[in-house]
């Protein structure tokens, strides 16, 4: 049961104002940072959040050693005259964080140690560099790489994450954004003993690359690992895991297919997640491989991935965010399955992960879901896949590159090939 093509989209807009440089009681320049594309703002793995002192403006006003100002105040050149209160100790803007605190712009909710740091566009002429996550380093959005050196066979779930390219973890108590928990699951969340069906990989194959660091999560209902690899499969099917119990909803029948109701080797990893105080969504890349392509498109084997949101965003299905512009779930019938011998891309990204070795197979290009967040909520996502109606004909599929969008405007829940992979 296969779908043609997996088109979803994201709305990202322009727009957004963060104000620059000194904190707290006066506002001393606007920053227009949003462009039309909906793009992320960088992740900063450390989490560290600086203290905010500030300077005088230019306009002749003085700051205390947290960056509240202790005199009225004017205006700085350009600057907004906008005034807030004085009392370092105060929340101005209600993003949780006071200038005592180490909100380095007391004025601007989008401003505190618990944001991220968002580039500044180049191409806005009236865009100045701020310092969002107020760690007195302004623009610094790309993280060092945080999943260095992880092994295929770790089963610490936190490193599951970091493949993920989810770098900074934190304890409820914190205001911070970052990873509150990770665990792998079975489909419908419940804990599951880590197995072969589950790799972090530092490639797959001879012609994907990861899309972010240095090593990218494998949940495959067969076994997550090269045929160069200890524990490879060695053919279409491999199990390890089972019968299991899929959430609510699911399998997702496609339109004029119906497909089985049980499922088989289900495995998944799970995390809650709390946003930045300045994000409007996050976002992710996923690549979808099957054994069952092309023999069983549209039949009661309909092999799936999800991506489960809890609480589920509107636009979801079930919670499920990532399906195509027809509502077909991430199968065999997805739309943009468009690699295998004789399809769009060839089978080029097939070689040397054993799929179109062991036998016919066939899977999509680099694809990438978003979805809206409210700055400071707390999300938890489950990326799962399992075996429909029988534990044979295995797929794989690929998870990478997880960030953050924080650059204003409105995100709607879709998926889109991306057009310019590594």
């Amino acid at each position: 049961m296969k779908r043609s093509h997996l088109v979803l989209f994201g709305l990202a807009a322009v727009l957004g104002v963060a104000a620059a440089g000194s904190a707290g009681c006066q506002a001393t320049g606007g920053r227009s940072v949003f462009d039309n594309d909906g793009g992320s703002g960088g992740e900063d793995s450390s989490g560290k959040g600086g203290s905010g002192a500030g300077q005088a403006g230019n306009g002749g006003s003085s700051e205390d050693s947290v960056g509240a100002f202790v005199g009225p105040g004017a205006s700085g050149s350009g600057g907004s005259g906008a005034q807030c209160s004085t009392d370092p100790s105060v929340d101005d803007d209600g993003d949780g964080f006071s200038e005592a605190a180490g909100d380095c712009n007391d004025c601007d909710a989008n401003v505190s140690p618990g944001s991220i740091e968002v580039a500044t566009n180049p191409d806005d002429p009236m865009a100045k560099p701020a310092d969002e996550d107020c760690d007195m380093v302004v623009d610094n959005v790309a993280p060092a790489s945080c999943d260095d050196n992880i092994a295929i066979e770790d089963s610490n779930p936190q490193n599951g994450a970091r493949a993920l390219d989810l770098c900074q973890f934190i304890t409820p108590d914190e205001k911070k954004w970052g990873v509150l928990n990770a665990q792998y699951v079975r489909a419908n969340g419940s804990a599951a003993t880590y197995s072969r069906h589950i790799g972090i990989q530092s490639n797959f194959g001879t012609n994907v690359n990861v899309q972010k660091g240095t090593r990218l999560l494998t949940l495959s209902s067969g076994y997550a690992r090269l045929p160069s690899q200890v524990g490879a499969c060695g053919g279409i099917s491999c199990s390890q895991i089972g019968s299991g119990i899929a959430p609510s909803g699911f399998p997702q029948d496609v339109p004029g297919c119906s497909g089985d109701t049980d499922i088989n080797d289900d495995v998944g990893l799970q995390v809650t997640i709390r946003s930045p105080k300045n994000a409007t969504g996050y976002k992710f890349k996923f690549k979808f491989y099957s054994f069952e392509y092309p023999e069983w498109v549209c039949s009661s084997f309909n092999d799936q991935f999800i991506a489960l949101a809890s609480p589920a965003p509107q636009g979801s299905i079930n919670g499920n965010i990532s399906f195509d512009q027809n509502t077909n779930p991430v199968s065999v019938n997805i739309a943009f399955f468009d690699v295998c011998d004789g399809c769009a891309l060839g089978s080029g990204e097939m070689a040397g992960t054993g799929f179109n070795q062991w036998g016919d197979a066939g899977g999509t290009s680099w694809l990438q879901t978003q979805a809206p967040i409210k700055g400071g909520d707390e999300v938890t996502l489950r990326w799962a896949i399992w075996d429909t109606g029988d534990t044979s004909w295995d797929s794989t599929v690929l998870v990478d590159g997880f960030e953050w969008v924080a650059n204003g405007g409105t995100v709607v829940v879709g998926t889109d090939p991306i057009e310019d992979p590594k």
